[in-house]
């Protein structure tokens, strides 16, 4: 039977409406087969009236059921009736297996125009679920994390440009966390994320930790994390590992970085004509012996050295101890006035490049007081740096203002630091300030670590904000880089000013 040939062909589509249509389709079979029915049952009524037969019309109830009243038929009446059945059902199979191979083609089409390609595995994604974000279509499983890799179930999640991110995820890799106790920074009362940042070590920390007795390096100020422990020294000041692996603890460890200092001021041509003493002292003594000096200007908020130009009793450290102040030899000494300098204190327990900063400035001072007041014999002189003619009188380095005094000594102490940290360029190089300066100091590589500090020593001379030391610096390098430092140390012992 040619019925059994379209079997097949009755599965259902889900882009498809052929069953639906499948009635209308027949239906209007149906009326053209009636039509050609009629017409023939036309004739037959004609010829049957013309012989007296009184054959009827066919009665019609709607579109698909119709009634046939027809005399009744002979057995070859049957059989042309089954052949006609069987032509029928062969044509009926017919349309549909040609509107299922329009259907066919226009479902290709279909699925054609709505292929969707994974983003994340780049295949076809099929009829299964699947997941859009940001006009790119995914498997469920394909949906991860940029941060972790995992699949993102949850209904929220964060977007950074076309990338997802679990929440947590992108909070881990965005919202900053405090480098003391290692939290989520919180945000204050306007919702603001407030912290922290140390200009040069860019360490960020809560607000919180500035009042609650968190240590800090009296050193390189960096605050101590709870990962890591300071070291005390015992009057009041912590020192954290980096600073403590090069830090001078005692008078007898300081005194070869003090002779290399003197001899770099000897390269210069600024020979210390008096053997000046030195001491490492705590905190205690070094403010004890600023209460005892009588003039001087002190830098706040807390002094690291001192030129001592009276005469006092100053406890020293003789001997370096095994950690913190455990172990400390202390020992008074009377410190005798030979000349305009008593001695120079710096505080123990400092990295080396910081102590040997401190001394420079203090060496400074030094000089200054010794050259003391200049007699000048002729009455008139053409200065160098202005190219005028202008009176001379009795002058020298005593009594200069703080702005001058502290600014040329920081130069001095930047320099030496510069000579032992090359290549550092916070600001135009001093090094060619002096055509002759020692390399004595240079004994010794150094680790990146020690680099780092004296960098931040540097960082620290060139940003401070204070009048005398900060301003002072900066008036002095102006000067020295212009003029050179030989002409601007004749310019202030003839004005007690810079040259400008």
């Amino acid at each position: 039977m040619a019925s059994s040939n379209i079997n097949h062909l009755s599965q259902p589509s889900i882009y498809g409406d052929f069953a639906s249509s499948y009635a209308g389709r027949k239906s209007r079979l149906m009326k053209w087969l009636l039509k050609l029915f009629k017409s023939g049952g036309g004739g037959s009524n004609r010829a049957g009236a013309s012989s007296g037969g009184g054959g009827q019309n066919p009665q019609f109830h709607g579109e698909e059921n119709m009634v046939l009243r027809a005399p009744a038929r002979s057995l070859d009446d049957r059989s042309r009736v089954d052949q006609e059945k069987e032509e029928l059902d062969h044509a009926v199979a017919l349309s549909l297996a040609e509107d299922l191979k329009r259907s066919s083609v226009s479902k290709t089409v279909h699925d054609m125009s709505l292929a969707r390609i994974c983003g994340g595995c780049n295949q076809d994604i099929g009829y299964g679920n699947y997941l859009g974000c940001m006009g790119t279509f995914f498997h469920p499983q394909c949906f991860r994390c940029r941060a972790c890799g995992y699949p993102i179930t949850e209904h929220e999640f964060s977007l950074s440009g076309r990338d997802a991110y679990h929440k947590s995820c992108f909070k881990e890799l965005t919202h900053p966390k405090c480098e003391v106790c290692y939290q989520f920074i919180p945000t204050n009362g306007a919702g603001l994320i407030e912290y922290r940042c140390h200009p040069f070590w860019s360490q960020k920390y809560c607000p919180s930790h500035e009042h609650d007795n968190t240590a800090r390096c009296c050193s390189c100020e960096r605050l101590e994390s709870w990962n890591a422990r300071y070291v005390p020294l015992g009057d009041g000041r912590s020192l954290c590992l980096e600073c403590m692996e090069s830090a001078i603890m005692d008078t007898g460890d300081c005194q070869p970085l003090y002779h290399a200092i003197r001899d770099y001021y000897e390269g210069m041509n600024m020979k210390l004509d008096q053997q000046i003493p030195m001491l490492l002292v705590e905190r205690q003594a070094l403010n004890e012996a600023i209460i005892g000096e009588k003039s001087g200007h002190h830098h706040m908020p807390e002094t690291r050295g001192l030129c001592l130009s009276e005469e006092q009793t100053v406890t020293g450290i003789l001997k370096r101890p095994q950690m913190g102040s455990h172990g400390l030899v202390r020992t008074p000494q009377k410190l005798t006035r030979k000349c305009e300098v008593t001695a120079i204190l710096v505080l123990y327990g400092l990295p080396r490049l910081l102590t040997g900063a401190i001394l420079a400035h203090e060496l400074m001072h030094g000089w200054l007081r010794l050259k003391g007041i200049v007699a000048i014999k002729t009455v008139l002189e053409i200065t160098e740096i202005h190219s005028l003619i202008c009176p001379i009188k009795l002058v020298g380095y005593r009594n200069l203002n703080p702005e001058v005094e502290e600014g040329i000594c920081q130069v001095l102490s930047y320099m030496w630091l510069e000579s032992e940290v090359p290549g550092f360029k916070s600001m135009p190089s001093l090094s060619g300030a002096s055509s002759s300066s020692s390399s004595s100091s240079k004994k010794g590589g150094k680790s990146e670590a020690e680099k780092k500090l004296g960098e931040f020593f540097m960082h620290q001379i060139v940003h401070d904000v204070s009048p005398a030391y900060g301003g002072g610096f900066r008036a002095a390098n102006a000067a020295v880089n212009r003029y050179g430092l030989r002409r601007t140390l004749d310019h202030i012992q003839l004005t007690g000013s810079f040259p400008v």
